[in-house]
């Protein structure tokens, strides 16, 4: 035996001895302690970044918080799984108080001086895109969506590329930026609960990705943020309960605590994405109260996550997203005056969605069409008592900003009376019945085909027909086109044809040929293993709760990312 433990040790020695001399290539016994801390080597190009992100201390801190909070966040996830099986069993959603009584006549917290006025903020920002990140920061905005999740896609390459440009940018080093106080404040959107870290490992185990982006954004720059009176602030995405907004709170308390900042320095804006949280609204803002200064509406994941939970339903059955999900529909304005009704009355901020519309820049006329309509959505909002949104494309801001300037003078609609609102649970679950066209079925296959194809290419964006696409818009796309396969839904312009899969890999196949026409053999290839992957997604039995999920653990994936490092 001691023979074989002897070639053990030396055949392990010529296999180390080979592996190139790179940070994080092995395990290494973190502070001689028996905890261990694992980390991918970093992507050609990124060796600085990485040693400068992953200090000594800045590990010990990571160990610490995920040590923590690593089975807190396991529980929550068991616990979405759970509220689903209830409402797959029946269970139909009622509005909750998780509160205790005493808590009548409540507010949150005092808001920040920079956190008063919220009209403008630019979305779906990843910091991986530097370029786009510098033009964001010269923006006549009151913030930026710096986007670790919906906007952005999480190889390694661009975790560690956007976690670098956020070090630099608060320390006034990021070049063609100003000081951190001189421009728009950065709400830093870590990933959801949804996502894994793949190349961090903590005593054996993945890392939740929230984790990973929250600790070392606020362990290099949580500090320097609170002296510039510039945060930390971030934004907190697909909070699904209370029980949910009650463990980040958690988090932000022990880290205020373990880096000396002031009880309640930390602050967040809650996104409402999914339909049960819309029933915790107000007892998400009071597990926050220290820590919140509102709550933020998006319609894609929102209309996504209704599919997600009652799809197989036939009175769910969503219509053709263009034409019919929108803030004139019952389902999707009760719930946006339900939100701001909520925040209202409790000091909170009401912020709505992101325009999705871009310039294109070469067609004057079409321009004014899109400058229209994006102003004419938006000023419902302002009358609805919104007190902010979010636009992607820069060329429109100025328009925005008009549009506030006409319609609200005030930094905020806190103090506007509005119509007395009475919730609705029925009303919140009354989606949009509509018809299907072969035009709105071709469209959902484009944007839920492209948005495989840009993660394939580590990109978690793309502009399509004149809108800025993401994990929100591909959400909504793929559910959909898995419903109506499900459901047999007929097409209102081709008599005598209902949805199905055939129909469907048909379609994709089509457009893919027709796209791939002018590719190279690689962009060729990466298509076809977006339609795969397509296919999947539409035909699951089970199908993913998340796209992103979904993607982030799919080997075509990780293979790319792979290749891309070396």
């Amino acid at each position: 035996m001691g023979t074989n433990a002897a070639s053990s040790a030396d055949r392990l020695k010529v296999i180390l001895s080979h592996l190139p001399n790179k940070p994080g290539n092995i395990p290494f016994d973190f502070l001689g302690s028996k905890k261990s801390f694992e980390i991918s080597p970093a992507p050609k190009g990124l060796e600085s970044a990485i040693t400068l992100l992953f200090t000594e201390d800045c590990l010990e801190f990571l160990v610490k918080l995920v040590e923590t909070f690593d089975q807190k966040a396991d529980e929550v996830l068991r616990q979405r799984v759970l509220r689903r099986c209830a409402v797959e069993s029946g269970k139909m959603p009622e509005f909750v108080s998780r509160r205790p009584n005493k808590s009548k006549g409540w507010k949150i917290d005092s808001i920040p001086r920079r956190l008063v006025n919220r009209k403008l903020d630019l979305g779906d920002i990843s910091p991986a895109r530097t370029d786009l990140l510098v033009a964001a920061l010269n923006a006549n905005v009151q913030g930026i969506q710096v986007d670790f999740d919906d906007g952005h896609c999480p190889s390694w390459r661009n975790q560690l590329q956007g976690l670098y440009n956020v070090f630099l940018t608060v320390r006034n080093q990021l070049p063609g930026t100003q000081s951190l106080d001189k421009v728009p404040v950065m709400m830093l959107r870590p990933r959801a609960w949804n996502m894994m870290e793949h190349n961090v490992m903590i005593n054996g185990r993945e890392i939740p990705g929230p984790l990973l982006d929250f600790g070392v954004l606020i362990y290099h720059n949580g500090r320097i943020m609170a002296d510039l009176d510039s945060g930390p602030f971030f934004y907190l995405s697909k909070v699904e309960s209370a029980i949910e907004a009650r463990l980040w709170d958690q988090i932000f308390t022990w880290t205020e605590n373990r880096l000396g900042l002031k009880f309640g320095t930390i602050k967040s804006c809650v996104l409402i994405e999914n339909i049960l949280a819309t029933f915790e609204m107000e007892s998400i803002l009071y597990e926050l109260r220290h820590h919140c200064i509102g709550l933020n509406c998006g319609i894609w994941d929102y209309s996504a996550s209704i599919i997600s939970l009652f799809g197989r339903r036939s009175e769910f059955v969503i219509s053709d997203r263009v034409r019919y999900v929108n803030i004139d529909q019952l389902f999707l304005i009760s719930y946006i005056k339900l939100l701001i009704k909520v925040c209202h009355k409790r000091g909170a901020l009401a912020t709505g969605g992101m325009a999705a519309l871009v310039l294109d820049g070469d067609a004057s006329n079409n321009q004014e069409n899109i400058i229209k309509r994006v102003c004419e959505s938006k000023l419902k909002e302002i009358r609805l008592g919104l007190d902010g949104f979010m636009v992607h494309d820069l060329g429109l801001v100025e328009h925005i900003n008009k549009l506030w300037n006409e319609h609200c003078l005030a930094d905020n609609q806190l103090k506007v009376k509005l119509p007395v609102f009475k919730k609705n649970a029925a009303d919140l679950l009354k989606v949009p019945v509509g018809q299907v066209s072969l035009s709105a079925l071709e469209h959902n296959i484009a944007v839920a085909t492209l948005f495989i194809e840009a993660w394939l290419r580590q990109s978690g964006t793309f502009t399509f027909r004149g809108a800025v696409e993401d994990s929100a818009t591909a959400e909504i796309s793929r559910s959909q086109v898995w419903q109506w396969i499900f459901h047999r839904v007929p097409l209102e312009d081709v008599e005598g044809t209902r949805i199905s899969r055939q129909l469907v890999f048909d379609l994709v196949d089509s457009f893919a040929h027709h796209l791939s026409v002018s590719f190279n053999q690689e962009e060729k290839d990466r298509l076809l293993i977006a339609v795969k992957i397509f296919k999947e997604l539409v035909t699951a039995r089970e199908p993913p709760i998340f796209i992103t999920t979904y993607l982030n653990n799919h080997s075509c994936f990780l293979n790319a990312c792979r290749q891309s490092s070396q």
